[in-house]
């Protein structure tokens, strides 16, 4: 009889409001992914057990917060948990950066598996400071790390993941600099929160996390997709990330925001309507120019007339700094 693998649970960086509890994860079993391995053979295992993961359906799980309050939640058919719900007075826990730390642990029905830290897995939700000068939406891929979107039949996307360790992955020249002036402001001393978008499944959240930290990115929820939603998608459906965009505007109403994204894919497109819904909101868009003469000029045209907020189509961070200073948007 085979041994069962130790139970887990995956937090996912989130963001919330003083009243509003929005927390997300995944309870799996532990499939012991060593994400320092940098041999082919082991990052191929790697890339094997990430999206053959076995995920704890149905599960019963709680969240107790620094206050002691305790939430309870349930896992779904693919081992997802959310909670959305409302709660005073959260601003009173976060630190100065405005993070929220609680924990999240199963329920006794499994008290007889074996659970990773002791049953204790620590989660992080974003509560903003009414202060911010603004937040910054951005995409991930080709964005701030070189994943080859644009490449024929995405081959260098496959391998990149696959056979590159989070680690040795590197991030566009200057983006980590951009980011954290954007993230301290005007003032240089404020935390306007991140949040980064992308299309990738969450099996692959802890290697983008592993990824973001490694370069010293600012910490930002990091916001994926699941594959059921992609697999439910209907024709007409809006893209997640864009939903998922939508979602942190209507989170925090008040707030204007800067979007970042690249010219590989269809960033252009989602920034450009959401832009139009919130013409007063959203203070400037860049896009990262990518290597495809048919994709840029198609990025080109569609901005060709287009006045409603400032775009700026990038080479390289220094470009986006210089625009970020002459606005204002940065110190």
């Amino acid at each position: 009889m085979f041994k069962k693998d130790p139970l887990q649970i995956v937090v996912f960086q989130s963001y919330g409001t003083s009243s509003h509890l929005y927390v997300r994860g995944r309870a799996l079993e532990d499939e012991s992914i060593d994400l320092n391995q940098h041999k082919f053979f082991h990052l191929l295992v790697n890339s094997y057990k990430r999206f053959e993961s076995d995920e704890i359906k149905y599960a019963n799980l709680k969240i107790v917060l620094p206050d002691s309050r305790i939430v309870d939640t349930q896992t779904d058919d693919h081992g997802y948990f959310l909670v959305d719900t409302s709660l005073k007075d959260l601003h009173f826990l976060t630190n100065e950066e405005g993070w929220l730390n609680f924990e999240v642990s199963y329920s006794d029905e499994h008290a007889k598996r074996k659970i990773q830290n002791e049953n204790r897995f620590k989660g992080e939700m974003l509560v903003p400071s009414p202060k911010v000068d603004y937040g910054i939406i951005t995409d991930i891929d080709d964005t701030i790390l070189h994943t080859g979107v644009v490449s024929l039949l995405k081959w260098r996307v496959i391998y990149n993941t696959i056979f590159k360790n989070a680690k040795h992955r590197l991030p566009l020249e200057g983006a980590p600099e951009f980011y954290h002036l954007l993230h301290r402001g005007k003032s240089g001393e404020n935390s306007n929160p991140i949040f980064y978008v992308s299309h990738s499944p969450w099996n692959m959240y802890r290697y983008l996390e592993l990824f973001l930290r490694q370069h010293q990115f600012p910490k930002g929820p990091i916001l994926l997709r699941s594959f059921k939603t992609i697999l439910q998608k209907k024709r007409g459906d809006k893209p997640q990330k864009q939903k998922e965009i939508l979602n942190i505007l209507k989170t925090y109403p008040e707030m204007r925001f800067i979007l970042i994204g690249d010219s590989g894919e269809y960033d252009a497109d989602i920034y450009i309507e959401i832009a139009q819904m919130y013409p007063e909101r959203i203070l400037g868009v860049y896009l990262r120019s990518v290597k495809h003469t048919r994709k840029m000029l198609r990025i080109k045209g569609l901005f060709e007339n287009y006045k409603t907020t400032p775009v700026l189509l990038v080479d390289n961070s220094k470009q986006a700094i210089a625009h970020a200073q002459a606005n204002g948007f940065i110190k």
